[in-house]
């Protein structure tokens, strides 16, 4: 069976609420975190309805900017982006294409995606599809800007990795084994900025961080956790990192003077960030719960 979406507004009646934008994958700052939201003293015991609307299959994440919320799916055989009115659930545009594409086996009772949350940022939304296939749209009308097509390879389970805007630049990793980019394109044009393609992409998604005095996009890779000068893509730092049959779907997170990542059954690692140079790679800090820096 397919999943479907249902996307909806519930209000807490009476509870002064003050919204936060949402335009990407976990929030404002890529961390899950809002800072601007106030809990009220009590809470109603049921939350009113205001509307409901289905809007195809997929994983990804609504997002909320001012009085919209974009929306990312599939429809059929095309994968759709529309834009809804946060008041009343009310389709403002849609934009589609065709997305045609078989489930592998081992993911069939996942659906046909999409897995990747899509990215605003002014005035544009980024969005990669599950076959890799990259898109820019204009976020007020819906306009496709740019596309970029799906590469001949495909991570094994498909894509799930969501687009980082960073400036002028959209930062995404596409493709699989013998045919991949991790690249930044330009959010205007699409014109390529930079690419490294040193590992094809997992399915988590990257953040931008600065380490050791340089700003870089960190990620998992298929076996690496990865540093890249976010201006000029050229790798910092790698370090071999892989979990059981290759499903490493994880957000790295800066957090004071380490980045953690959790594995596959939970622990923690913790990667010092004083050696994540030009010239070396992030130490480990563990094992898992202790955090000591080799």
């Amino acid at each position: 069976m397919k999943p479907r979406l249902l996307i909806g507004l519930s209000i807490l009646l009476s509870v002064p609420v003050v919204a936060q934008n949402w335009p990407q994958w976990r929030g404002q700052n890529r961390d899950g975190a809002i800072t601007t939201f106030n809990e009220p003293s009590t809470w109603p015991e049921t939350l009113k309805q205001q509307w409901k609307v289905e809007v195809g299959t997929g994983y990804a994440t609504p997002l909320l900017v001012g009085d919209r919320i974009y929306m990312f799916s599939r429809l059929g055989e095309a994968e759709v982006m529309q834009a809804l009115d946060v008041a009343t659930g009310k389709t403002i545009w849609r934009t589609d294409y065709p997305a045609p594409f078989t489930v592998m086996a081992a993911a069939a009772k996942h659906g046909p995606g999409p897995k990747s949350t899509p990215t605003f940022a002014n005035g544009r939304l980024f969005s990669m599809g599950m076959t890799s296939i990259v898109t820019a749209y204009d976020a007020t009308t819906g306009k496709q800007l740019w596309q970029k097509p799906a590469p001949k390879q495909q991570p094994m389970y498909h894509t799930a990795m969501s687009p980082l805007v960073d400036g002028n630049s959209v930062i995404i990793h596409t493709g699989g084994p013998g045919d991949t980019a991790f690249a930044a394109y330009d959010v205007a044009t699409g014109a390529v900025r930079w690419e490294w393609k040193g590992d094809s992409p997992a399915y988590g998604s990257p953040i931008l961080v600065t380490l050791g005095g340089t700003r870089q996009v960190v990620s998992f890779t298929h076996q690496n956790l990865v540093g890249l000068n976010a201006a000029t893509g050229a790798l910092l730092w790698s370090r071999p990192f892989t979990t059981p049959s290759n499903t490493t779907a994880r957000l790295p997170s800066s957090i004071r003077t380490r980045s953690f990542k959790r594995d596959a059954k939970q622990a923690s690692h913790a990667f010092g960030r004083s050696s994540a140079t030009t010239s070396g790679s992030p130490k480990i800090c563990g094992p898992p719960r202790k955090f000591r820096c080799k």
